[in-house]
């Protein structure tokens, strides 16, 4: 029976290689200069410092057209609050990975309130979706991308 995986993942490498260019650019920018403003990444964590908060607000936008340059959808990172110590601020990005419960609910409701000849079953951080017919799996991929949720998601494990 055809089948595929609907997933929510960020390759670790790409986000790696946005970060890496983002602090280039933050090197090389007349308006950075003398300023003490870099990304670190831990985990799963993207955190931006600065020493004004409208840079902050500036370094969100330049990693964010990094991301997206690398292949990765900016619904895969969520902004933490500007955090104001001593003469820095910071702020952190989280990066969302696998599918919530909440959301995988929503995903499945999503699926059955249209009436497609598929049935969704939640598996962990993933939903798996299997149907009769590939035309049907596949109309189930253009729903999914075609709505509006606030999280990025990729399909795998397509099987015939």
């Amino acid at each position: 029976m055809p089948s595929f995986d609907i997933v929510s993942e960020v390759d670790q490498q790409e986000v790696l290689n946005a970060v890496d260019n983002a602090n280039r650019e933050l090197q090389t920018r007349f308006d950075f200069r003398g300023v003490n403003a870099e990304y670190s990444l831990k985990e799963k964590v993207i955190t931006m410092k600065a020493e004004a908060e409208f840079q902050l607000q500036q370094m969100l936008e330049i990693f964010l057209a990094k991301a997206v340059k690398r292949g990765l959808d900016v619904r895969s990172f969520k902004e933490g609050d500007v955090v104001h110590s001593g003469k820095t601020y910071s702020q952190s990005l989280s990066l969302l990975q696998g599918i919530e419960q909440d959301m995988a609910k929503k995903l499945v409701k999503l699926i059955k309130d249209n009436k497609l000849k598929v049935q969704a079953a939640i598996q962990g951080d993933q939903v798996r979706v299997t149907g009769k017919k590939r035309d049907d799996l596949q109309e189930a991929i253009a729903l999914i991308r075609g709505s509006e949720l606030e999280q990025a998601f990729q399909f795998t494990n397509f099987r015939d």
